[in-house]
C-alpha cells in the first residue's frame, strides 16, 4: 500500500520519507493529520481515504469509503475532526471522523452548484462552509443547519479561495487572472475590491493572517505576494518557477512560502527579507539609452537614416532599451527573479555579488505535482502527482513550530 523510505543524513533539503500508493487515478487533495501520523485523501477514482502508519513504518488505510462520484476536493477541520468533501456533481459531502480515525460517519449533504466543485473551505469560527464550482458561483451554507446563507456569481471558473476570519474577506482567485475580494455577512456579500497582476489564469491563493498579506499562483508560472494590511497597493512578483504553479503555503513563524509547480519542482521563499516592487515597463519610441530607434519610430528612422531596432525592457529600472544596450544578465532576487533575467548595462554594472545571493532554494518533487500541503506542527509537507501517488517530505528548511519558543518579529 505505502512505501517507507529511508531517509538520507541531513543535507538541508526536502527528504522523502514515506509514499502512498495504490490509488486509481490522480488524488486531488491530501492532508498530513496533526498529531498523527496519518493522512487523509480524496481521489478521482472516488474513494476517501484515512491512512494511518503502522509499526512497520508504512501507510496503510484504516478507512476506505467510496463516494458516488469523483471527489475533486476536501477540507479538514483537525479540532472538529470534520472533513468537507467537494464532487464532480456539484454536491459537498460532509463526515466526522472518530478520534481513533478508524471510522467516519456521514453529517451532511450540500447541494452547492451546478458543475463540479473546484474548493472547498470550512471556517470554524463563523460556522460556514465556502464552496466555489465550475458554475462560476462562490457559495457559503451554515454548517449547522446545512442552509445557504448566499451566492456570488464570477466572471470566470474560480480556481482559488481564502477567507480571513477577523475581516470576514473573502479572496476568490479566477481563471482570468483576477482575484476578487468580498465582504461576507451572514446572508449577503459586498464586492471590496478586484485586482490583477497575472497574464494566466490564478491556480493557487495562500492567505497569512499575521502578516496580512495574499500569495497567488498562476499558470504563467509567477507568484505575486499583495501586501492587502500594509494598504499601499504592493505588489511583489517572484519567478522562480518554468511551469504552472499548483501549490502554495507560507510558514508564518519562519517567514517561508512553499510552492510548487507541476513540472514536479518545490521552491522554498525566504520572505523575512527586504524585496522590492518590479518597476513598471516605460513607453518610449527610442532606446532610453543610445536614443536609437524603435523599428514602428518611422520619423526617426527616416530622419537619422538608422534602421529601427527591436524594443527589450530592463527587469531592474524599466527602461525600455536595445538589444545591444541590454546584453547583460543577472538574478535579482530581492526583485523576486531567482532566474537570470535581461537588465541593461547600467543596471548590470550597479548589481553586486550581494544583490546576487539567493533568497530561495529549489528542489525536484520527482513527480508532476497536482496538489501540496504543509503542517506546520511537524514541519512536513505532503505532494500529490499525475502518478497517482503521494509523497511526504520532511528536513526542509522549514521547520516545525515549537509553542512559545518564538514569536514573529
Amino acid at each position: 500500500m505505502a512505501a517507507e523510505i529511508q531517509p538520507q543524513p541531513q543535507d538541508r533539503k526536502p527528504c522523502l520519507v514515506s509514499k502512498i500508493e495504490a490509488f486509481q487515478d490522480v488524488v486531488s487533495t491530501a492532508v498530513i493529520i496533526p498529531k498523527e501520523d496519518g493522512v487523509i485523501s480524496v481521489s478521482e477514482d472516488r474513494t476517501i481515504r484515512v491512512w494511518l502508519k503502522r509499526d512497520s513504518g508504512q501507510y496503510w488505510p484504516s478507512v476506505y469509503h467510496t463516494m458516488p462520484s469523483s471527489c475533486t476536493c476536501m477540507s479538514f477541520n483537525p479540532e472538529t475532526r470534520r472533513l468537507s468533501c467537494g464532487m464532480d456533481t456539484g454536491t459537498v459531502c460532509e463526515f466526522v471522523l472518530s478520534e481513533d480515525y478508524n471510522k467516519m460517519t456521514p453529517a451532511n449533504t450540500y447541494t452547492a452548484h451546478q458543475g463540479r466543485v473546484t474548493v472547498v473551505l470550512f471556517v470554524l469560527e463563523m460556522e460556514w462552509l465556502l464552496s466555489t464550482g465550475q458554475d462560476k458561483s462562490f457559495t457559503w451554507h451554515c454548517s449547522e443547519s446545512g442552509q445557504q446563507l448566499g451566492m456570488h456569481r464570477t466572471a470566470a471558473w474560480v480556481t482559488g479561495l481564502q477567507f480571513d476570519v477577523e475581516t470576514r474577506h473573502a479572496f476568490v482567485g479566477d481563471q482570468s487572472g483576477q482575484v476578487t475580494i468580498l465582504k461576507l455577512e451572514q446572508d449577503s456579500c459586498s464586492l471590496v475590491t478586484t485586482f490583477k497582476g497575472h497574464t494566466g489564469n490564478v491556480t493557487a491563493l495562500c492567505w497569512d493572517p499575521v502578516q496580512r498579506v495574499l500569495f497567488s499562483g498562476s499558470s504563467d508560472h509567477s507568484i505575486i505576494m499583495w501586501d492587502i494590511g500594509g494598504r499601499k497597493g504592493t505588489a511583489i512578483e517572484l519567478q522562480g518557477h518554468n511551469d504552472k504553479v499548483q501549490g502554495l503555503c507560507y510558514a508564518s513563524h519562519t517567514r517561508q512560502l512553499i510552492s510548487c509547480s507541476s513540472d514536479g519542482g518545490i521552491v522554498i521563499w525566504n520572505m523575512d527579507v527586504a524585496r522590492q516592487e518590479t518597476p513598471e515597463w516605460l513607453d518610449s519610441d527610442s532606446c532610453q539609452k543610445c536614443e536609437q530607434p524603435f523599428f514602428w519610430n518611422f520619423k526617426q528612422m527616416w530622419d537619422s537614416k538608422k534602421i529601427g531596432l527591436r524594443q527589450h525592457h530592463c527587469r531592474k529600472c524599466g527602461q525600455a532599451v536595445c538589444g545591444k544596450c541590454s546584453s547583460k544578465r543577472s538574478t535579482i532576487p530581492l526583485m523576486g527573479f531567482e532566474f537570470e533575467v535581461r537588465v541593461c548595462d547600467s543596471c548590470h554594472e550597479s548589481i553586486t555579488d550581494e544583490d546576487r545571493a539567493p533568497t530561495a532554494t529549489f528542489h525536484d518533487s520527482k513527480h508532476s505535482i497536482v496538489y501540496m500541503h504543509y503542517e506546520p506542527t511537524t514541519g512536513c509537507l505532503l505532494t500529490s502527482g499525475t502518478d497517482k501517488v503521494i509523497k511526504v517530505w520532511t528536513g526542509t528548511h522549514i521547520d516545525p513550530v515549537v509553542t512559545g519558543s518564538r514569536t514573529n518579529p
